[in-house]
């Protein structure tokens, strides 16, 4: 159960920080400069083209590495990065690469028609995207953030490999010790199953809620 938490815990904030990520990539690669496209457009590439164990081992062995020489190269003491932490804004780095991609469709999926409306009231652009661009995408975004997330549930077991102690390393740790393996991996499925389904019902209703007023597939067709 001490595994269950820090998984969650590390899901929450890694998919967070790939929402604000990903809002911000979709903007700059929609309506950013020609530098700001082009590096947008690199880091979506380079996250989505490297297996994310690859980019995982990098960013926790390499990053936490860089951040402490530049800290000595200042004249600070090299500090111990919280494992939690590092969990997040790894996670949270690779989900921004596939929010932005999901957002920037969303947004895109959005009539013309609305945007130039609300550019003729004058709406300034954080007032549009507050009232026009957020809430029109939000029903388009959400099944592939849903993805998203159920992806971040489960990305978090690769932190195992540099012994965070999430639910998967817990589970090893516990039938290693006990060699009751059949049990201890059977519970850590079924308590990754019933994560998956438990979100399925809440994201759901989100979308039902998201959907409000507009037509269903059954009307559509």
């Amino acid at each position: 159960m001490r595994g269950l938490l820090h998984s969650l815990q590390i899901a929450f904030g890694a998919f967070g920080m790939g929402l604000v990520i990903g809002t911000l990539g979709a903007y700059g690669k929609l309506y950013g400069g020609a530098i700001v496209r082009d590096l947008t457009e690199i880091y979506t590439t380079l996250v989505r083209a490297i297996p994310e164990l690859v980019l995982i081992l990098l960013l926790y062995y390499a990053g936490t590495d860089l951040i402490n020489r530049v800290l000595e190269g200042m004249g600070y003491q090299r500090v111990d990065i919280n494992g939690l932490v590092a969990g997040i804004v790894v996670l949270g780095f690779v989900q921004g690469a596939y929010a932005t991609e999901v957002l920037r469709g969303a947004i895109k999926s959005i009539p013309q028609g609305e945007v130039e409306a609300a550019r003729a009231y004058g709406m300034s652009p954080t007032l549009m995207m507050r009232r026009i661009t957020l809430p029109a995408m939000l029903p388009h975004a959400l099944p592939g953030l849903a993805n998203l997330w159920l992806i971040s549930t489960k990305d978090t077991a690769l932190l195992a490999v540099v012994g965070f102690s999430e639910l998967t390393l817990e589970t090893r740790q516990a039938a290693g010790a006990t060699k009751a393996y059949m049990l201890f991996y059977v519970a850590a499925g079924a308590l990754y199953l019933f994560i998956t389904l438990f979100s399925n019902v809440i994201l759901a209703r989100v979308e039902q809620w998201a959907r409000r007023g507009m037509p269903s597939v059954k009307e559509a067709r």
